[in-house]
């Protein structure tokens, strides 16, 4: 049964700048909300009961943000304020199942993700990408459904234009039915000539605890970072069984200044 989450929070957030240059990208409000709690939302639903937020030393205030208990107990006794009271009372809700892990040198999302090996308890665990928001349908929540069914690693995919296929990874794959395909290679931001397919990774994962052993092993790669991918890669072509699937609902990247304003402007309404 899948109960755990990772989510990688330390990048820098460079393409947000000037915002985070003093507000980890997690934190800016969209639409009201700090977009972590729309992931955070996204988990509960999916019967998540532990989040492990992999963060930094100079994003703190994320850990902050959900253990400011004093604030709130202070403007409680104080005015006994309804509002302060409800929120108080979701944070805390999101506070009881997060846990931490520091990634304090940005050498990729594989380090970041090898950093929770001693925390992860079954032989699958969900990974989520902050930047990438699925609105109108629970992709998490279909993907460990689906990981019932096949009993294997999923990774979620949507189909991308076909002059846009440098900018993701992109599958080669073969089809089982509409949504649903075996992953029979990852190929990295290829040139459109070199595409594989139109069906692009995006950021919800199910992933297999052994990929820890893989990531021990992988030598660094673009950057002189850890690439998940590449270990995702390597257990893809030695026949580890993965399945892509086309999540239904709406997709929103949130990592770029033009993608958060369209985000806020999208989740407003709902």
């Amino acid at each position: 049964m899948i109960k755990q989450a990772i989510i990688p929070l330390a990048g820098l957030g460079t393409r947000l700048l000037p915002l985070t240059s003093v507000i980890p990208k997690e934190l800016l409000p969209i639409n009201g909300k700090a977009g972590i709690e729309y992931i955070l939302d996204e988990c509960i639903e999916s019967g998540i009961t532990e989040v492990i937020f992999i963060i930094s030393k100079r994003k703190e205030s994320i850990k902050k943000y959900f253990f400011n208990d004093s604030f709130y107990k202070k403007i409680i006794k104080k005015s006994n304020n309804r509002k302060v009271k409800l929120e108080y009372n979701r944070i805390k809700k999101y506070k009881k199942m997060i846990k931490f892990i520091y990634q304090n040198t940005p050498r990729g999302t594989g380090d970041a993700i090898l950093k929770c090996e001693k925390m992860i308890k079954s032989d699958f665990f969900l990974m989520l990408m902050p930047d990438d928001l699925i609105i109108k349908n629970n992709c998490s929540k279909n993907m460990i459904s689906l990981h019932k069914k096949y009993k294997s690693s999923l990774i979620a995919s949507k189909k991308v234009d076909k002059d846009n296929v440098s900018r993701w990874g992109i599958f080669n794959l073969k089809k089982i039915n509409k949504r649903d395909f075996i992953i029979r290679d990852v190929i990295e931001k290829p040139k459109k000539k070199d595409a594989p397919s139109r069906y692009a990774v995006i950021g919800r994962y199910i992933l297999p605890k052994k990929i820890f052993k893989i990531l021990k092993k992988q030598k660094a790669g673009q950057n002189g970072e850890i690439h998940i991918t590449d270990s995702i890669r390597t257990l893809v072509l030695e026949n580890n069984k993965f399945i892509g699937h086309v999540f239904k609902g709406k997709y929103l990247d949130c990592g770029s200044m033009e993608g958060y304003i369209n985000s806020s402007i999208e989740i407003s309404r709902l």
